[in-house]
């Protein structure tokens, strides 16, 4: 091993700060002052991860980052996601401790010196901030969002211990050492990091929680959506069954099991009502199937990689040319399982499992390799 000399007496941020990013130009100034004001006396830096932000986030971060060198900015171009944002911001640092906050001005930044002051004195390897302990509330949450909070609550307890009150908390600090424990084999699907470092740490985490008040958002939009319950199940799916089957491939497969109901509900309808032709309207709803499947696919299963502008119309053309080999093989083997056997539901069964690993395969790296956000 090689020893540098310690020429520069400059050392290193003791703890690094992750706070993943998109379209929080208003709260990047308030979040700055008020972690600075709160870390007085810890050697910090600042990490912005931002998704190239449309509202100018990135560039405000980095007219910060010239008059004070403890703050940074990594731009990401054509990808997309809290988690894989934590995990480059965390890759991007050598802090021994790091922290993940939303940049939403919503978690309760005067907790971190707290955090730190566990991480350092005892053996907790992981500190959580948490709405649900004693002390802690989730502000002025709806009926209906705790409703779903609750329930994934209870579904994470699949992976995570039944101790920990906030598994989907994304406000938290731990060890270096833990993420590197765990860091090959994340998931970085959706934005529930805690839970994915939880179920990909090779041994059971020491942690400890600390509780605090949700605060209300002041600024920019709220990014919870109904595709956020999907990455969630997408992640919780992934770490149960991910070894065996990527999960990208179960989705691509739940969204063409929706599309032969999409394709049978347009023929019906050119037939019945349309008077068309058996070829036209099998020709037509074949084409509006493969569309339905490639615009749906490329929000659920390829969120982080989806397509816009010409890109989406090129991916389209690909995904259709893929998918049309994909048909021919599929009438084609399942043609000549049909002979060899003469059971015709074995003969479609192979022909559509063959003709789903050939369109899920060829796409993801002809469709979906190379995209912009």
């Amino acid at each position: 091993m090689i020893e540098l000399e310690p020429t520069n007496p400059l050392r290193g941020p003791e703890l690094s700060i992750i706070v993943p990013t998109f379209n929080e130009y208003d709260n990047v100034v308030p979040l700055t002052q008020r972690i600075a004001a709160c870390l007085p006396d810890c050697a910090w830096e600042l990490l912005y991860v931002d998704d190239d932000s449309p509202d100018g986030t990135a560039e405000l971060v980095r007219q910060l980052a010239a008059k004070d060198s403890r703050i940074r900015c990594i731009q990401r171009l054509g990808r997309r996601g809290l988690s894989s944002a934590c995990v480059e911001g965390m890759l991007a640092t050598s802090a021994p401790y790091l922290a993940v906050i939303d940049g939403d001005l919503q978690h309760d930044e005067t907790l971190l010196p707290r955090m730190l002051a566990e991480l350092k004195q005892g053996d907790t390897e992981l500190v959580v901030g948490t709405r649900y302990a004693l002390g802690g509330g989730t502000g002025d949450w709806g009926a209906a969002r705790l409703r779903l909070s609750q329930f994934g609550k209870r579904l994470s307890h699949m992976l995570v211990p039944d101790t920990l009150t906030d598994p989907m908390s994304g406000f938290f600090m731990l060890r270096r050492s833990v993420f590197e424990g765990a860091m090959r084999k994340l998931s970085n699907i959706g934005t529930k990091i805690l839970m994915d470092l939880f179920a990909s740490s090779p041994k059971a985490l020491r942690f400890k929680e600390l509780p605090y008040t949700f605060r209300l958002r002041q600024a920019g939009v709220s990014k919870l959506d109904s595709l956020t319950a999907w990455e969630y199940a997408m992640l919780v799916l992934d770490k149960m069954f991910g070894h065996i089957v990527p999960v990208r491939f179960v989705a691509f497969c739940i969204v063409g099991a929706l599309g032969v109901g999409v394709h049978f509900s347009i023929l019906s309808v050119l037939l019945h009502f349309g008077q068309a032709q058996f070829l036209v309207g099998q020709a037509t709803a074949t084409v509006c199937t493969m569309t339905f499947n490639f615009a749906v696919n490329n929000v659920l299963t390829y969120r982080d990689k989806r397509l816009r502008g010409l890109r989406w119309l090129r991916g389209w053309l690909s995904f259709n040319i893929a998918c049309s080999l994909g048909a021919c093989m599929n009438v084609g083997l399942a043609s000549y399982v049909n002979q060899i056997t003469g059971i015709w539901y074995v003969a479609a069964f192979a022909g559509i499992a063959v003709g789903a690993v050939w369109n899920y395969a060829v796409t993801k790296r002809l469709t979906w390799s190379r995209s912009q956000v």
